[in-house]
């Protein structure tokens, strides 16, 4: 009988064989990270969105060095690549705000899983150093427009430390657009349950939890208050920029009563805070701006939480909360699609309320607001990052939303991806002309 590390060892090898096969079938050689900006570009001719509301037609945007020099009607394009954008609609790169991209690649399998950590509390964990740069979603995602990610760890109550990531780079050093940027609180649900007893202790449960996490943060205070210490806790050094805001505290919760607990750890600790999800947000829209508290919208069409909302609550919510005044940004968190429906999901609220361009804005210059990076992004104005994408028609329709260049500070991605390869690849195996 062999001894049992040897079949260990085997099994193990048999693995990560079948995995690297599995990596190599499904390969992208020739998407590569794009090469830095050297000539001076000129988009002229299109339909440009600046993303704050305004729209410029038969415009001109000019970038160098990564950073856009000049746009509007006409600019001095004579040292400069021109491309004739005419018919197309020129918008600011796409953002997620909440998504793990990168950190995981293929649901069945667990060694793909780098999103989650065992332990309630993780406030130290970073999901910066476990973003894969080759997974395959980010090029699917990218030739939708989409060009910018905050990348969050998930597991727990306080899941850990997300970073904002560019959709284009060789490893993570080169990938990341602002580094730790956010320590993300999931709530535990107060929903109660259907029966009497078991609502009881599940609220209970959920409660004690909370308090935990007050009472971790309380600590964390006393802790970063002293001037010295005679051992260093790395959980607690993790979240002093919450303390002082150069962090943003990011709270996943959905219902009024939790929402109105998040608030209450903003006044107490004196954190910038974002609400993720917020599902009945409307129902206290006015207390959300009192207290500058922005929300971040994950889905246009999932079902309501609760039995006697109207079905199509998420759809009505974006205007809802631009009639109240609130900052709010629209997301796609979702395990199929991954992201790459955002724009979508800012059509959708188009029917429901929204003009196009607040639509736009909520996905664009709002996400970059909440997320702390409009100073160099979210819209295409003068000294800002060159992130442009140029749809054939219309963004948000999915009939004609067509990404024909896409920029990342002034870089052109090559917009190849898996699927556009398989579907070459079999329109050529089966003698598809169309």
């Amino acid at each position: 009988m062999k001894p049992l590390k040897q079949i260990i060892m085997k099994q193990f090898t048999i693995f990560f064989l079948c995995i690297g096969i599995y990596s190599s079938c499904f390969s992208q050689a020739n998407v590569l990270p794009a090469e830095k900006q050297t000539q001076t570009i000129a988009l002229t001719h299109a339909t440009i969105h600046i993303g704050n509301g305004d729209v410029i037609d038969d415009g001109t945007i000019v970038f160098s060095n990564g950073k856009i020099t000049a746009v509007g009607k006409s600019a001095d394009v004579s040292n400069a690549k021109v491309i004739d954008c005419s018919g197309k609609q020129i918008y600011p790169g796409l953002i997620l705000t909440d998504s793990y991209i990168g950190l995981e690649e293929i649901g069945a399998l667990r060694a793909e899983h780098d999103e989650s950590e065992l332990g309630d509390l993780n406030p130290d964990i970073r999901s910066l150093v476990a973003y894969n740069t080759d997974s395959k979603i980010i090029n699917t995602v990218r030739s939708n427009g989409i060009l910018l990610a905050n990348v969050v760890p998930n597991g727990g109550i306080l899941s850990g430390t997300s970073s904002i990531m560019q959709l284009d780079g060789w490893n993570w050093e080169d990938a990341v657009y602002k580094m730790d940027n956010g320590i993300h609180f999931r709530m535990p649900s107060l929903i109660p349950t259907s029966t009497e007893n078991s609502a009881s202790e599940t609220l209970k449960k959920a409660y004690d939890q909370i308090d935990d996490v007050r009472n971790f943060f309380r600590d964390a205070k006393a802790y970063l208050n002293q001037s010295t210490h005679s051992t260093t806790n790395i959980k607690f050094e993790s979240v002093k920029g919450l303390f002082n805001q150069t962090q943003t505290f990011f709270v996943h919760c959905e219902m009024v009563n939790e929402m109105m607990i998040a608030v209450e750890f903003a006044k107490e600790f004196g954190f910038k805070t974002v609400i993720v999800g917020g599902t009945e947000s409307n129902k206290i829209a006015d207390y959300l701006k009192e207290n500058n508290i922005a929300v971040i919208l994950n889905q246009m069409h999932n079902l309501p939480v609760m039995q006697d909302d109207d079905i199509d609550t998420y759809a009505k919510l974006p205007y809802q909360l631009q009639q109240a005044g609130v900052t709010y940004c629209i997301n796609d968190f979702d395990e199929m699609n991954r992201g790459r429906n955002l724009m979508f999901n800012a059509g959708v609220a188009v029917g429901f309320g929204l003009t196009k361009e607040q639509a736009l804005t909520a996905i664009t210059l709002s996400a970059a607001k909440i997320l702390g990076i409009d100073d160099r992004t979210g819209s295409l104005e003068i000294n800002k990052d060159a992130n442009i994408i140029i749809s054939d028609g219309d963004l948000l329709d999915i009939r004609t939303s067509n990404i024909s260049y896409a920029f990342l500070e002034g870089r052109q991605l090559n917009l190849d991806n898996k699927q556009k390869q398989l579907y070459e690849r079999y329109k050529t195996k089966y003698g598809i002309t169309k």
